[in-house]
């Protein structure tokens, strides 16, 4: 099987292919791996084996129809990670978020569809459900978004979903909570944190600093997408949870902790406009049906991540410069 994956010179997409890689091929494990990747800022080869033979990467658009459409005629599924995802930077400016993440995906998915790709994954995010006072998140809850980030991808899951309601395709949508670990981009809360207090840099807090996120390691997330995309039914959501929430006050506190500093590195910023207070979602359905579990606790992952970094500096040094550039 030829599995095409976009967005994956970045951070999750990258860590999903080398999981797949990881392992031998045979009649049950992925033949070739063909990755679709711009190549923006937040994306880097240094995250690919471009030696492995069963790696085939290819540097285009996912919004190009005609590099999109030779891809997809060798493909026989797909996992679409491919997405502008920064807060922040959606918040300066919208319309990239908007072209990449609606309309790259409905390129996606029309070639797709014109094509005869057995099965498309789509990976979402819990921004998408809006903040959340009490409880958590259900597939079925409606969603509202708040961040123009949040709302391209809301409009992107439903454009995915309407192609298996309209057309049938097999496309199966994830949704997970944040995400960390080895290979983020600095520009994200846990790398922007842990390189700035190696560097001996202050950190940003944004407001009070109770703003809350449940935290899931990234290697936990792909094993929760190939689940999905290996044992998930055609046109349900299934969210993928870490089980750890945490104010941004507590993550501070673990991250200054793990890397040996106190509250002095800490520079209190006014808050972000539109900050949802707090994002959780239930994960029962994939538990139930997939048999998903997050195996690293959040303990071990932090630590594991913040000596990455500390022993990583070739790889997120020439990264940190294209932030200050």
């Amino acid at each position: 099987m030829n599995l095409l994956v976009t967005g994956a010179a970045g951070f999750i997409g990258s860590a999903y292919v080398r999981m797949l890689l990881a392992e031998p091929a045979g009649p049950d494990r992925i033949a070739r791996v063909t990755v679709l990747d711009k190549l923006t800022y937040a994306g880097t080869l240094d995250n690919l084996d471009l030696t492995d033979p069963r790696l085939t990467f290819v540097q285009g658009d996912i919004c190009d129809t005609a590099v999109v459409g030779t891809l997809m005629a060798g493909a026989d599924q797909v996992v679409h990670f491919a997405a502008e995802s920064h807060v922040d930077r959606s918040i300066a400016s919208a319309d990239t978020f908007v072209h990449t993440n609606v309309t790259g995906t409905q390129t996606l998915l029309d070639a797709a569809l014109r094509h005869g790709v057995e099965r498309f994954v789509h990976v979402s995010t819990d921004e998408v459900y809006g903040s959340t006072e009490v409880g958590s998140n259900t597939e079925d809850d409606p969603l509202s978004p708040n961040s123009p980030y949040a709302a391209s991808k809301a409009a992107s899951d439903l454009v995915a979903l309407s192609y298996h309601r309209t057309y049938g395709m097999d496309v199966r949508v994830t949704r997970c909570c944040n995400n960390y670990g080895p290979r983020q981009f600095p520009e994200k809360v846990v790398p922007l944190f842990i390189t700035r207090l190696l560097d001996g840099g202050d950190v940003p807090l944004y407001g009070d600093g109770l703003h809350v996120r449940d935290w899931l390691h990234v290697e936990d997330h792909c094993r929760g997408v190939e689940l999905v995309r290996g044992l998930g039914r055609a046109g349900e959501i299934y969210n993928i949870s870490g089980g750890t929430e945490l104010s941004n006050r507590t993550l501070t506190e673990r991250l200054l902790a793990a890397c040996g500093e106190d509250w002095g590195r800490v520079r209190h910023v006014p808050d972000r406009k539109g900050h949802d207070r707090r994002y959780s979602i239930c994960d029962d359905k994939a538990r139930t049906e997939l048999g998903y579990r997050p195996r690293r606790s959040f303990e071990t992952g932090l630590t594991e991540t913040v000596d990455w970094y500390r022993h990583n500096r070739s790889w997120w040094e020439p990264l940190q410069r294209r932030l200050s550039a």
